[in-house]
């Protein structure tokens, strides 16, 4: 005979003494997380370029009139939603007026800001998961949330899909409390809405065991075509109407993006694809051993209910909204029944009290392999923030000319954002071996975002207009790597030419992994071995020899 304690939602033999499992409260996981979450604001690396070009540069100019445009924001094709945009640089808005703080303490603000808003989040996700799978389940997640180098990544990152992951943090934590009432099916049905119309359009799958659910298990068909509607109403129109109103003419930004990546004849494929296998290897760099466990989930219960013969009970149907419970139950209760049911079978005592060495050990695993991670990325990606990090002292010890000319080649896509560059500092692009369209500034025109900009394509192909000849460069930020080509020459032996200004270490991914059986070291921080077996340049801010005041002749092309 077996009885369920409600609080902890585990398993008892009857007549078993066994006190409720602890686990954090919400004011002390907030804490933690929270903590975890700023300093992902301060030293998370930038690891798309898609972020610094479609999101902050975007935002840069609607808070300071400048900033890079991307033929995504071109009103021909208008993929992107200036709403998105909007959430992030009202804040950044307030804070900049009311403190008169300069850009990049815009920039880590609004970082901040997306980093508690994470926070909150997950608090929310792990007090649910907490209420319906009990405190053992809620623990483990608490320390994989805290801890992953996934999570490290995506949580401050500006994107919409990690907008859509705070919304489905919320959607799975409204769903996992199960009390079908009007409250909980509307919040849910609003948190999917959310990610969709705002965020990433293709999350709205998620949301379909959700409509199965209310609609043919909880047979609420009314409720949720009544949500459904207010949500088109209250959140997809009011961005269809914002989008509009700044390209000039009716969009709706996430129908433009599902054509063009679903329904063109091209797709996403012009910018590369990856191999199958990349799931998995990206799966395990962010979540090491946990990704591993979530992908025995299906075959780990079914081993569970034969071993521990409780045929009875029934597998929800809605697995996807139990990944984390039954990821964290093949972690923890799994084993723990296995070991307890092959090796203990002490009656008297329940199976976690002989077992819970088994969480601790795999807890303690993966999060030190977590953190290994996090450490490698800052210290081999972090150079090209710390570079641009000095410009501004930079601008206020030197005299430059009034409008100077940062230049980057084959390093355009490390480039954080104008966030960086002091007030008349213009980032420029000089020819490289990189052959793809690049982005151009926007308009200084007072409707710069409803003009449909010249020279852009959307078949990623090359645009010469883009470029200036490197003799009008006042700087230029370069990586050095001893390979050499004629478009991407080694700047820092042009001695007579260019000055090193300043030069930190980057790894080079390239040569490190020349040797497979060191591809470990370059992944993950080793102490001692790392820095043995990987290859590291030195990551150049260069400042020109002749110094010309003069303006170049395609200087802030409109």
């Amino acid at each position: 005979m077996y009885r369920v304690n409600r609080k902890s939602g585990t398993t008892l033999s009857t007549g078993t003494s066994y006190i409720d499992p602890w686990a954090p409260s919400a004011h002390s996981a907030l804490k933690a997380l929270l903590s975890a979450r700023l300093c992902a604001a301060v030293w998370n690396n930038i690891s798309d370029c898609d972020e610094t070009y479609n999101y902050w540069e975007p935002t840069h100019f609607l808070l300071y009139g400048s900033g890079f445009q991307t033929w995504e924001y071109s009103p021909v094709y208008a993929i992107r939603s200036y709403a998105y945009l909007l959430l992030h640089a009202f804040p950044g808005w307030l804070y900049s007026n009311l403190l008169q703080a300069n850009k990049v303490l815009v920039f880590y603000f609004i970082r901040c800001l997306l980093g508690f808003i994470c926070a909150v989040c997950e608090v929310y996700f792990y007090k649910a998961v907490c209420h319906r799978f009990g405190a053992h389940v809620g623990r483990m997640t608490l320390i994989f949330l805290l801890f992953s180098a996934g999570m490290f990544i995506s949580s401050t990152a500006f994107l919409p899909s990690s907008f859509a992951m705070y919304c489905t943090l919320l959607t799975i934590g409204t769903w996992c409390y199960q009390k079908y009432s009007v409250r909980v099916t509307s919040l849910t049905i609003t948190c999917v809405a959310t990610s969709t119309f705002i965020g990433w359009p293709f999350t709205a799958v998620l949301g379909l065991p959700i409509a199965i659910d209310i609609m043919f298990i909880q047979r609420k068909i009314g409720l949720f075509v009544k949500w459904c509607l207010l949500a088109v109403l209250f959140i997809l129109i009011p961005v269809i109407q914002i989008d509009s109103y700044f390209y000039g003419k009716f969009v709706c930004a996430p129908i433009n993006i599902i054509l063009y990546n679903v329904f063109s004849t091209h797709g996403p494929n012009i910018y590369g694809v990856e191999s199958w296998t990349f799931y998995f290897m990206n799966g395990f760099l962010n979540f090491n051993f946990v990704f591993v466990a979530s992908l025995c989930v299906l075959p780990a219960v079914l081993l569970e209910h034969f071993v521990t013969k409780v045929s009875k009970q029934k597998i929800n149907i809605l697995i996807i909204y139990d990944v984390c419970r039954q990821l964290v139950h093949i972690i923890n209760v799994v084993p723990s029944k296995l070991w307890y049911h092959i090796f203990t079978r002490n009656q008297k005592k329940h199976y976690l009290d002989s077992t819970v060495f088994l969480a601790i050990i795999f807890g303690a695993l993966t999060s030190i392999i977590s953190v290994l991670r996090i450490i490698n990325l800052y210290r081999g990606y972090h150079a090209s923030f710390e570079t641009y990090l000095t410009l501004g002292q930079l601008a206020s010890e030197e005299t430059t000319p009034y409008h100077t000319n940062i230049c980057v080649g084959k390093e355009w896509y490390r480039f954080p954002s104008s966030f960086f560059l002091p007030d008349s500092w213009n980032l420029q692009f000089i020819q490289s071996e990189f052959q793809g369209q690049l982005p151009q500034q926007y308009s200084k025109d007072r409707n710069a975002t409803s003009i449909i900009p010249a020279l852009m394509n959307d078949q990623n192909l090359e645009e010469i207009s883009r470029y200036i000849d490197i003799k009008f460069c006042h700087y230029l930020v370069d990586l050095d790597l001893p390979k050499a080509t004629t478009k991407e020459p080694r700047y820092s032996t042009m001695e007579n030419d260019w000055m090193i200004i300043s030069k930190t270490p980057f790894l080079d991914a390239e040569r490190s992994v020349d040797n497979k059986s060191h591809r470990f070291f370059r992944a993950f921080y080793i102490p001692f071995f790392s820095d043995i077996h990987c290859q590291y340049a030195n990551y150049n801010l260069l400042k020109s020899r002749h110094r010309r005041n003069e303006d170049h002749p395609h200087k802030r092309r409109n």
